[in-house]
């Protein structure tokens, strides 16, 4: 059987950063466009207390989201020490496609993985270049469809991409508007010989009955701007309650098809959305299997950048790959565990032994 496993791992983090300070004189307001009660101190005190971030990146206006995803590419190609035409897939994961600065529309022709291949020079036809849209899971279900190519034989070598710029899609009269930032993260996907390493199993699911629409487009909340202009939405206390019951299952459920005990697993890389949220679902998760939390199983790097959707995942885990977490690292034969939720609403995990 041919296995697959991550052989080169990059990301770009923007270099603008917004701290919650940077909200303090903004106008936040209710979905109805009435005033909150509290002032804007006491409301990112407790968005702070919450989310657990106090700051996240932005990109410079002449970038968009292919843009992040091409920096992001090429330092994979390069960790992995990889010849470009020797790709067979490019899958970029997002959600809004390019969003130029200052404009209200996505821009999604020619598809953003095929920008990705333009910007790269990559001549090779067969090199095959698609999009993604599979909410905040995005980059994960990129990776179980590389696998699936590798298992299936049609490919050696993919490239997997995560790349959003959340900023150019959210209300700015809107709280949730300070969780979202930007940023890219990808990832090589090789075929290999061995068998116990790699990918070992994944979980896949999605609710549409009820929760398709829990994140949405949605208007501004000031009454007087556009209507017409639509922004990133969510019933955030619905996907709160949605998340902490269904992700814990659906990582058993990967943890199970693995053959591997809950005790195997070093390190979980979730989705980083809302720290509390994230806390919840690793306790749940431990708690099917009668078991506390380890200390430190669940690296964060939500605080200073954020909620980049897609690219949290691959980001989180370039960034302890690399040692560039304290106190994370990760060895040879390490057993982690890549999961996420979000629109659609999706759920994914993946077990993976490094």
């Amino acid at each position: 059987m041919n296995s697959s496993r991550i052989t080169g791992t990059g990301t770009f983090i923007p270099s603008l950063k917004k701290e919650n300070a940077d909200f303090l004189e903004d106008e936040f307001l209710n979905n109805d466009g009435s005033t909150f009660s509290s002032d804007n101190d006491l409301i990112i005190e407790k968005f702070k207390a919450i989310t657990g971030i106090t700051e996240r990146r932005y990109a410079k206006d002449e970038y968009t989201t292919s843009d992040l995803a091409f920096f992001a590419a090429q330092k994979a190609i390069e960790d992995a020490n990889l010849h470009k035409e020797e790709l067979d897939y490019i899958i970029v994961a997002h959600n809004f496609g390019d969003v130029k600065q200052g404009t209200i529309q996505g821009d999604m022709l020619p598809s953003i993985a095929t920008r990705v291949k333009y910007k790269l020079e990559i001549e090779n036809p067969n090199c095959v270049a698609y999009d993604i849209l599979f909410g905040c899971p995005g980059w994960i279900e990129g990776v179980i469809q590389a696998q699936a190519f590798i298992k299936a034989g049609i490919a050696k070598k993919c490239l997997v991409i995560g790349a959003e710029t959340l900023s150019r899609v959210i209300d700015k009269y809107d709280r949730d508007s300070m969780i979202y930032s930007d940023g890219a993260g990808a990832c090589i996907v090789e075929k290999t010989e061995e068998s116990d390493s790699g990918i070992l199993s994944h979980a896949t699911q999605t609710f549409a009955k009820d929760e398709a629409y829990f994140l949405h487009y949605g208007g501004s909340y000031k009454q007087e701007e556009d209507q017409n202009v639509r922004y990133i939405k969510m019933f955030g206390r619905k996907i709160y309650e949605f998340a902490i019951t269904n992700v814990p299952a659906a990582m058993k459920a990967a943890l199970e098809k693995s053959g591997l005990e809950i005790d195997d697993v070093k390190k979980i890389l979730i989705h980083q959305a809302n720290e509390k949220m994230d806390e919840a679902i690793i306790k749940r998760f431990y708690r099917l299997y009668k078991k506390p939390v380890p200390k430190g199983v669940m690296p964060m790097s939500i605080h200073k950048l954020g909620n980049s959707s897609v690219a949290t995942v691959p980001t989180l885990l370039d960034l302890v790959l690399k040692g560039k977490i304290e106190n994370q690292q990760l060895n040879k034969g390490d057993v982690i565990m890549l999961a996420s939720v979000g629109a659609g609403m999706n759920i994914n995990a993946i077990v993976y032994k490094v």
